[in-house]
């Protein structure tokens, strides 16, 4: 396909912030591409599938300089037109463009190119690396018109900003496949594509699937992650009873990280996170355990990590292991310093069969014969089953003297629903003021904390949208060795720049933190509609994303909530 023909999609999806017709732009777009699946990534602004977590690690410092080469303009006069509109892909579209009228040089582009030369960018390693990146995308803005290099660019820096996210290209998706004629049959198409996006984590296996009607064939698969089961919080136990009904199984809530571990029929093991992040490496100690405490050839097992002590054995915070997740490097150190103990809490493939609609109450008997606990490296979570409010509140107070989170209330006999909220499952936890936020942009500090990134604009999302509900800029500490510190923030976002005015800059939507405050306020100052009073960042949240974040309707309950 030329690539000009996506343009202009791309184009047609700006002009409009309405989700039907967003949909109705991008289910005629899909008859073009049926037999080009691969396409649908470009569509959301990826190269790959959301469970590959390959990056192109392209800096906009090298975009400046590939800009610069492809455009034989200096790379000050670049930086020049990149302050001036704020926005690197039209900048590329205008210094194109200029080219273009000098030159008179126009050769079609593919998305095939395009999809080809950018699949190239992080395999790339070694000596000379930087100039092979450079000569890839080079190589495509010389080939390109002005629209399409804007396009490129914001493709290569993750700034697309077409407001396509996974629900409207699964509602396409239905549209264009199963061509609904009423709400019911749109409901059922949507149910059907969602649970096998959520088990491929592939839209372009999903919508060829689809159009062929195959969906059915769609199954899980050792190896290849899946996304997690989520559990809506219930506000008591009498709440949860209703939710989940009686009996019910209540187990531990771990502060600690969910992981996905994966054994194939090979015998090779892979851990994911809820981000689909394959972590395998950075938990050796993890592996290990698996080998020697699990019996069966082939599983996939739902976990939580959690930190202790290796001196008084005490369990630690989330955020005092958390770094485990993203460190590649002296993993042996860590792996003593900040040694985990993983508890199992659920099974949905054994041996060749998939145990989604399996009841829980059949997976956990599984998980019992199979998994030898032992203390401080492998165990169930800690579980009883009772349809007594009584019982079940003195478990939720032991939980919370043990330092646990809280308590998981289950379903006997519903099945795993990977990627949802379904009611199959809920979590009780102490009312506390905190919301999971996005970062999307920061500003450098003044005086002792110059040079650092210290306040941070936070964001909530509606649908495929990111909306500002205030800054936080306290709750970091100044050195590395007390915790978390502005530091370690300001180098992680440093990596993520999209663009800098002045002592504020834009950054990818990327790094989670939980962010604690008074109470919610209605503002017009925040893209929301509200404000939190008194924020202050309480986690970094590595094994979260941008899906895991607090939603518009979320921020709008507790707000109501706190009104009563």
């Amino acid at each position: 396909m030329k690539y000009s023909d996506l343009c202009k999609v791309y184009e047609e999806l700006e002009k409009t912030t309405k989700g039907l017709e967003k949909t109705s732009i991008l289910s005629k777009f899909l008859e073009k591409i049926e037999n080009e699946p691969e396409i649908i990534y470009l569509l959301q602004g990826r190269i790959f599938p959301d469970y590959n977590n390959q990056e192109l690690g392209i800096s906009t410092q090298l975009v400046i300089k590939a800009i610069a080469r492809a455009t034989g303009i200096e790379e000050p006069e670049v930086i020049k037109e990149f302050k001036k509109l704020g926005d690197l892909g039209k900048v590329a579209e205008f210094l194109i463009n200029k080219k273009r009228q000098s030159t008179l040089f126009s050769k079609n582009l593919t998305t095939e190119k395009i999809l080809a030369n950018l699949k190239k960018i992080p395999e790339l390693e070694g000596k000379g690396t930087i100039d092979k990146k450079l000569a890839l995308i080079i190589e495509l803005l010389n080939s390109a018109r002005g629209e399409e290099a804007k396009y490129i660019i914001k493709t290569i820096l993750s700034d697309l900003k077409i407001g396509v996210g996974s629900g409207l290209i699964r509602d396409a998706i239905v549209d264009y496949c199963y061509h609904p004629k009423s709400i019911e049959e749109k409901k059922a198409g949507i149910e059907k594509v969602q649970e096998a996006y959520d088990i491929t984590t592939d839209f372009a296996e999903v919508f060829n699937k689809t159009c062929k009607n195959s969906l059915s064939s769609i199954s899980l698969s050792p190896g290849k992650p899946v996304k997690v089961m989520l559990f809506p919080k219930a506000e008591n136990i009498d709440n949860a009873f209703e939710i989940v009904g009686k009996p019910a199984a209540f187990e531990y809530k771990y502060d600690g990280f969910r992981m996905m571990i994966n054994k194939q029929d090979n015998g090779e093991i892979k851990i994911f996170t809820r981000r689909l992040e394959n972590v395998t490496k950075q938990f050796p100690d993890a592996v290990k355990y698996i080998k020697e405490n699990i019996k069966g050839k082939s599983f996939i097992l739902d976990a939580e990590a959690v930190g202790y002590s290796p001196i008084t054995k005490e369990y630690r915070a989330f955020q005092d292991i958390s770094q485990r997740i993203k460190r590649k490097y002296n993993i042996n150190i860590l792996e003593k310093e900040l040694p985990i103990e993983l508890n199992i809490f659920d099974i949905i493939y054994f041996e060749g069969s998939s145990l989604i609609s399996t009841p829980f109450k059949k997976r956990r008997e599984l998980i019992e014969k199979i998994i030898k606990p032992s203390p401080f490296k492998i165990k169930l979570a800690e579980q009883i089953i009772t349809a007594d409010e009584k019982e079940a509140e003195e478990f939720y107070e032991k939980a919370l003297e043990e330092g646990q989170e809280g308590l998981m209330a289950k379903n006997l006999e519903a099945g795993y629903k990977p990627g949802a909220r379904v009611g199959h499952a809920v979590k009780l936890k102490p009312d506390a003021e905190e919301l999971d936020l996005v970062i999307t942009g920061a500003e450098y500090g003044t005086g002792k904390r110059a040079g650092w990134l210290t306040s941070y604009d936070v964001s909530c999302k509606n649908n495929a949208s990111l909306l500002e509900i205030g800054k936080v800029s306290t709750g970091l500490k100044e050195k590395q060795e007390q915790g978390l510190s502005f530091i370690d923030l300001t180098n992680e976002l440093k990596k993520i720049i999209i663009k800098e005015e002045g002592k504020h800059l834009f950054v990818k939507p990327e790094i989670v933190i939980t962010v604690g405050y008074q109470n919610i306020q209605k503002s017009p100052s925040y893209s929301s509609g509200y404000a939190l009073r008194f924020p202050r960042v309480k986690a970094l949240r590595p094994d979260r994303s941008i899906s895991d974040i607090a939603t518009l309707k979320e921020v709008e309950k507790e707000f109501i909530k706190q009104q009563k």
